[in-house]
């Protein structure tokens, strides 16, 4: 039986199973494929993204628990605009880039429900999102330049 379900401001009819993982429905049906297939256990942190403005780790999210609009890194701000998305540029932060995505999307619904968390709230937070090439630093100073407020930050040159 179809579902209709709201991701990245779009109503969407998708035809999965109510047991199929969001991710799988994301990066399968919809050619969505920003959130990233790490641990398949909710572990790792690469396949976040935001439902109803919450992070979620969508490699074990049953599309029948989903309540709520779907955020994907796509439609986070499609021109890469956003400022977390600016600081992560500014501070050069990927390597390898394959947990970036759920990092940005951890980050992003982190301070947008806690806009004047300190630093070390947000690195708690992000806690549970690994990176394999150690980038924890590069992260952490992305996350400083956002709880700035340096929204003027660019992309290197």
């Amino acid at each position: 039986m179809p579902t209709s379900l709201r991701v990245n401001g779009q109503l969407r009819n998708i035809d999965s199973p109510p047991d199929t993982p969001l991710l799988w429905v994301l990066r399968d049906e919809l050619q969505l494929t920003g959130a990233k297939f790490g641990c398949g256990m909710g572990m790792c942190g690469a396949c976040t993204v935001h439902v109803a403005g919450k992070a979620v780790r969508s490699c074990i999210t049953p599309l029948a628990s989903v309540r709520g609009a779907v955020t994907t890194i796509e439609g986070l701000s499609p021109d890469g605009n956003h400022p977390v998305q600016r600081a992560w540029m500014a501070e050069d932060v990927p390597q390898c880039g394959y947990c970036q995505t759920g990092q940005i999307m951890a980050a992003a619904a982190f301070l947008a429900a806690h806009p004047k968390a300190t630093e070390e709230q947000v690195v708690q937070e992000l806690e549970g999102n690994l990176c394999r090439c150690g980038t924890y630093a590069r992260i952490r100073a992305a996350v400083r330049r956002v709880i700035a407020g340096n929204k003027a930050a660019g992309a290197k040159a």
